[in-house]
């Protein structure tokens, strides 16, 4: 998955037509792809009225290009975290200024920034994957998220932050035969290794980055 950081846009060029499964608010679902976009926003920009997928449409055709997946973020884009296992390269922003903890919801003047940042995935697979085995991913990459959210132990009013209530994930893979992709799998072991140790070296690039600005 190479990558071009071009502010306010990351590029994930997915070297060809491929699958990609996500709920991003830009072409969601099972779609095909050749590129995973991240648009970076200001925080004011994200104003309750705005048609937040209108918008991000209209900047992608802006950008011209490929067909692309397209997820946006007020985390500065270039703060990136990369990391591979096997044939997996994982892509993730992460900021937790909207940290939530799964379960509960807190209102949002309980929030302890006034940010959203939020945590968008981007995952590449070199493997060929049926829909039931996609979705498998999907749901180790989530996991693979929480927990390394857990680890860096950030506590909000409601318990510890799992997530925020913007995240976002993103899944590549060619089509193909393979049924399976869950912890019992070597696959699964990459993805699941793959997105924690990329959301867990950008989760701490968040949190030293607050404690500095708020000793």
């Amino acid at each position: 998955m190479k990558l071009t950081l071009c502010e306010p846009w990351l590029i994930a060029d997915l070297g060809g037509p491929m699958r990609v499964l996500s709920f991003a608010p830009h072409r969601p679902g099972f779609v095909t792809a050749e590129r995973i976009l991240w648009r970076e926003v200001r925080n004011s920009d994200l104003t309750p009225d705005l048609d937040a997928e209108g918008w991000l449409a209209h900047q992608v055709t802006a950008l011209d290009g490929p067909p692309a997946v397209a997820m946006m973020t007020s985390r500065a884009v270039a703060r990136f975290r990369q990391a591979s296992a096997g044939s997996v390269s994982c892509t993730a922003t992460v900021g937790l200024g909207n940290a939530e903890r799964v379960g509960h919801r807190r209102a949002l003047h309980d929030h302890d920034l006034p940010a959203y940042g939020t945590i968008n995935i981007a995952l590449r697979l070199d493997a060929g994957l049926t829909d039931r085995a996609m979705i498998e991913a999907l749901t180790i990459a989530a996991e693979a998220r929480t927990a390394a959210i857990i680890q860096i132990g950030m506590a909000i009013s409601t318990g510890t932050a799992t997530g925020t209530g913007t995240d976002c994930i993103a899944l590549a893979a060619r089509p193909g035969t393979a049924d399976y992709a869950g912890l019992h799998t070597e696959l699964g072991e990459w993805i699941g290794r793959a997105t924690h140790d990329s959301v867990l070296a950008a989760a701490r690039d968040w949190m030293r980055e607050q404690a500095a600005q708020n000793p």
